[in-house]
Formats: C-alpha cells, sequence, structure tokens
C-alpha cells in the first residue's frame, strides 16, 4: 500500500512540475507581449526604437545589458520568435565585441534552461515515447552520437543547421552530458553570433540610407568557408576514430 501511494506521489510531482513549466511558459509570453518587446523582433521594430535604445544604455548601461539578457534568455528558454533580431538589437545597442559576448552568455544560459527543463522536467516522458516507436535504433543513435557528443554537438552549433531550440531538446532527449551541452554551445555559437552583431552595429548607417540589413551574408563564401572548416575540424575525432577502428578491422 505504501508502495501505491509513493507511486502516486511520484506522479503527482511530476505532474505539479510540469504545470509549473507550462504556467511560467503562458506566464512569460504574456509578459512578451504585453510590454511590446515584440517590437524588437522585427527590423521595423529596430528602426523606430533605436533612438530609445542607445539612450537606455547611454543613461544606464549595466540595468540595459541585464534587462536584455532577460529578454534573450526568456526568448530562448521558451523558443519565443525573434532571437534573430534580438541579436541585431544586442549588436546595436553595445557593439559588435560587447554585444556578441553578452548574446552568447544569454543564449547559452537560455539554451542550458530549455535542455535542463526538457531533460530532468518532461525528459522521461519524451525518452519514453520516442523509445516505444523506436525502441532499439534510438538506443543505437544515442550510444554512437554520445561516444562523439563534443564534435557533433561542435558542428551542429558551427552550422546551424536545424533550429537552435531543436538541438537543444534533441540533445536534452539522447542524453548528452550537461558540461558538454554548455560548453559546446557557448564555443559553437561564438562566430555567428559576432557576425549578427556586426550588422547590428551597423544598422545604424542602414537606418540612415533607408536600406535593410543584408541577413544573407551568412551564405557568403568568406564568411560560411570558416565556419565549414571548423565544422569539419570538430570531425576530426570521430573520422579517426572510424579511421583507427577499420584499420584494426583488416589487420
Amino acid at each position: 500500500m505504501s508502495d501505491n501511494n509513493k507511486d502516486v506521489g511520484n506522479a503527482a510531482t511530476s505532474l505539479g512540475k510540469r504545470l509549473a513549466l507550462i504556467g511560467a511558459f503562458a506566464a512569460l509570453i504574456a509578459a512578451f507581449f504585453a510590454y511590446d518587446l515584440d517590437a524588437l523582433i522585427s527590423y521595423q521594430g529596430l528602426a523606430e526604437n533605436e533612438a530609445a535604445l542607445k539612450r537606455a544604455v547611454a543613461d544606464n548601461r549595466l540595468v540595459t545589458i541585464l534587462a536584455y539578457m532577460a529578454v534573450y534568455i526568456t526568448a530562448v528558454a521558451f523558443s519565443l520568435p525573434g532571437a534573430l533580431w534580438l541579436s541585431l538589437a544586442g549588436g546595436l545597442m553595445f557593439g559588435t565585441w560587447a554585444g556578441g559576448l553578452i548574446i552568447i552568455f544569454a543564449a547559452t544560459i537560455g539554451a542550458s534552461g530549455l535542455f535542463v527543463a526538457a531533460r530532468y522536467i518532461v525528459g522521461d516522458a519524451l525518452r519514453a515515447r520516442a523509445g516505444s516507436k523506436w525502441g532499439p535504433s534510438l538506443q543505437k543513435f544515442e550510444a554512437a552520437f554520445n561516444r562523439d557528443a563534443w564534435s557533433y554537438m561542435l558542428i551542429l552549433r558551427l552550422l546551424p543547421i536545424f533550429p537552435f531550440f531543436i538541438v537543444n531538446l534533441g540533445a536534452a532527449l539522447v542524453g548528452v552530458r550537461f558540461p558538454v551541452f554548455l560548453l559546446t554551445t557557448f564555443f559553437g555559437i561564438m562566430p555567428g553570433t559576432f557576425v549578427f552583431a556586426s550588422i547590428g552595429n551597423g544598422i545604424s548607417v542602414l537606418l540612415q540610407a533607408g536600406q535593410q540589413p543584408d541577413l544573407s551574408v551568412m551564405t557568403d563564401p568568406q564568411i560560411l568557408g570558416p565556419l565549414v572548416a571548423l565544422a569539419l575540424l570538430s570531425l576530426a575525432p570521430v573520422l579517426w576514430r572510424k579511421f583507427n577502428g577499420a584499420k584494426e578491422d583488416n589487420s
């Protein structure tokens, strides 16, 4: 009987955590739109609020940085739209290097929050559902991915092949260790983040000329080439292990 009560208590606790997460998600989305923060997730919004944003930084830089980070962390943790425009806003407000670092810290914290929630709050349910559907195939994929998690996570961060939140959730689902997730996210998003912060830093000139930022710069060979090279370098340990394994099998 006591075991049944314990199971019921565990189920109630798990349900309570999920309901609390859903409630927090709904409240933050409501606050996001109630305070017109959605005005920052479009080019028009940045154009209309450029002077106000720069004035806020000039009046109280520290408070503005903390407020900006809170908004960015919330947007990433709850997969709200507009992270790209928030990154441009960071470059506009704080400059390329300071803005880039602020964005990297905020994005890493937000991604880590989503990872932890997915791994420890709803992770068991997600894994059970996925396991019942794919079973042994999922287990093999998990083992292969985690054997070279550093390399694979760096590639996924350096080259935005999949949406940011999909990588966060997928890493939690396949059981990537938190330190691996944290460090590969922090360092992997650096190159692309500084590119977007640099674009944001130049928005003032574009606004004066009545032009819009050219976001296709990420596909420019001069930008994409080094990112691909870094991704291939990250893949080197995987290729080395496979090469050595093939040599041992043939010997």
